[in-house]
């Protein structure tokens, strides 16, 4: 009887880089600042939450474009973003909301995530590739720390794509020099993680710091 044969078993290509979102991930908590900012200004959070509900459904699982969208694939001015925004909020007191710098005001409680940028610097220094792929909203990115952390940097607006478009995540990977599967991809928003998953990368979808850091350790990625 003649014995079977046997076939290579196909192993799984080893992770070698680390492409990260920034704003949730490497910053404190979207919601937390959120939160600072809508107390600070006295905000109407009902009224707040009604239209970014909308606004984000309209980005994400909707057809055709939206103020988040444009803002988000620099297809709509900063500033034109804010006015839109501005107009669609109330204070407590019923008063309008100032259109100018409302971003910088929404977002002026991010802190950066030592842990997090800690295993980054840790993973780069093993040898693995890293990247970072933010949706911008017109944000005041660090590019101090960008630089002393990153091989790649990619901006939504800069390029003209957003997540969950495959073509910013094939547009990062062309940059570091790999195929989706040698590469790891963090998101807070679960649906950009799935997307990421869809063409081969490895996605975390990330909720603390030290869940994070374990899923890259088990990757390999961090000793």
């Amino acid at each position: 009887m003649e014995r079977p044969v046997e076939r290579p078993v196909k192993r799984p290509a080893p992770v070698k880089a680390v492409i990260t979102d920034w704003g949730g991930v490497l910053t404190s908590p979207l919601n937390d600042a959120i939160d600072v900012w809508l107390a600070a200004e006295r905000i109407d959070v009902a009224r707040y939450k009604d239209v970014m509900r909308a606004w984000v459904k309209q980005a994400y699982d909707g057809a055709g474009t939206n103020p988040i969208h444009g803002l988000e694939d620099g297809t709509l001015p900063t500033e034109e973003f804010e006015r839109l925004l501005a107009a669609e909020l109330l204070t407590t007191e019923g008063r309008p909301v100032a259109a100018a710098g409302l971003i910088a005001r929404m977002f002026g409680a991010f802190a950066p995530v030592q842990p997090m940028y800690d295993a980054l610097r840790a993973a780069r220094a093993a040898g693995a590739r890293t990247a970072v792929l933010s949706n911008s909203w017109g944000n005041d990115y660090p590019r101090e720390l960008f630089a002393e952390v990153f091989d790649a940097v990619v901006i939504s607006s800069e390029v003209g794509f957003r997540k969950p478009d495959e073509r910013i995540f094939r547009h990062t990977l062309s940059l570091l020099g790999l195929d989706a599967a040698e590469c790891a991809f963090i998101d807070d928003m679960e649906h950009n993680v799935r997307a990421a998953e869809d063409i081969g990368l490895h996605g975390i979808h990330h909720t603390d710091p030290d869940t994070t850091i374990a899923e890259l350790r088990g990757l390999g990625l961090l000793p």
